[in-house]
């Protein structure tokens, strides 16, 4: 199949690329660069330009003409979202409205959104099942979950546009051939910057809050390898594909680590009892979010092959002594 693919150029996006080219799909990646890096894109084609370049937009979708597109261009950081609001809201919404807008336009069916657990907010019960109600807490997960109801909205109006939503909890790792992984040029993941404490590029890691209602005090989360998420990306390719109906899947492993629990790991990963320090909770963070995830289990048939946290770990350690 022929498939586009925006924000391919950026760490989730790339990994999906990489799979999407190993089994046989040609793939056009459409990036503005932003966050993403040209040296990422493995296979198929790579066009930098930006979603609200309608014209840009409909030149690229009129000469490709793909069977489905991945949706992954988005601004990610939710401390910034809450500084920078309308960032959030004219990149993750009113930039998928636009490309969807399109594609209308030249009858491309079939969509896979990238979406996140920041649409739950503070879950009511652990693990979150995708029927739980939408309270996000900071304007990131507000701005995804506005693109998931405009998506449940066109899908009712014209059943022939199918598409599925994948709520993605923490991702980290990178590939095992050490060919692309996590490469932001400010991280806030928490295993990145870890590691880049490790290597001496921060003085020392600042744990946000100890004082939270889970078993050590810290904010914990369900850890997804990058290679088990893009593997589901794949596999709703292949739902859709094969008829399935829009739907909405959590994709994590259905446990989760704490930030204490982190540290541990990547101190016995690296061989490195880099510094840690306390500090005040961060604004728009949730206790704890931990995916149920039997529906995409189920549904999709997607079997994780790499849920260790300590694998997930190496890879992204072996990825940074790499950089």
């Amino acid at each position: 199949m022929r498939v586009l693919v925006t924000g391919g150029a950026g760490y989730i996006g790339s990994h999906v690329v990489k799979l999407l080219g190993e089994n046989g799909h040609e793939v056009l990646t459409y990036d503005n660069l932003t966050t993403g890096n040209d040296w990422a894109v493995l296979y198929g084609t790579l066009v930098v330009a930006d979603l609200a370049d309608t014209e840009r937009l409909r030149t690229v979708i009129r000469e490709f003409r793909p069977g489905a597109v991945m949706h992954f261009a988005a601004s990610i950081v939710v401390p910034e979202s809450i500084r920078d609001p309308l960032k959030y809201y004219s990149n993750n919404t009113a930039n998928t409205l636009n490309l969807l807008g399109v594609l209308r336009e030249f009858a491309v069916e079939r969509f896979i959104f990238s979406s996140t657990a920041a649409v739950y907010g503070i879950a009511e019960e652990i693990p979150v099942t995708e029927e739980a109600p939408l309270h996000p807490i900071n304007p990131y997960g507000m701005s995804k979950m506005m693109a998931e109801r405009i998506l449940a909205d066109l899908t009712r109006a014209d059943p022939l546009f199918r598409y599925v939503s994948l709520r993605y909890f923490n991702v980290a790792g990178a590939d095992g051939g050490n060919r692309i992984g996590q490469a932001y040029r400010e991280s806030t993941h928490l295993i990145t910057r870890a590691l880049k404490t490790a290597k001496g590029e921060f003085e020392k890691l600042r744990i946000f809050g100890t004082d939270y209602p889970t078993p050590d005090g810290t904010c914990v989360r369900d850890y997804i390898h990058v290679n088990d998420l893009a593997d589901a990306h794949l596999r709703a390719l292949g739902y859709l594909e094969n008829g399935g109906g829009s739907a909405v899947f959590n994709c994590g492993y259905g446990r989760g680590y704490s930030v204490r629990e982190v540290v541990r790991a990547a101190r016995e990963v690296t061989g490195i009892a880099f510094p840690v320090e306390e500090a005040e909770r961060r604004e728009g963070d949730p206790p704890a979010l931990i995916a149920g995830n039997e529906k995409i289990r189920r549904d999709l048939c997607w079997t994780p092959r790499y849920d260790d946290l300590k694998y997930i770990v190496r890879t992204a350690w072996e990825w940074e002594r790499k950089r």
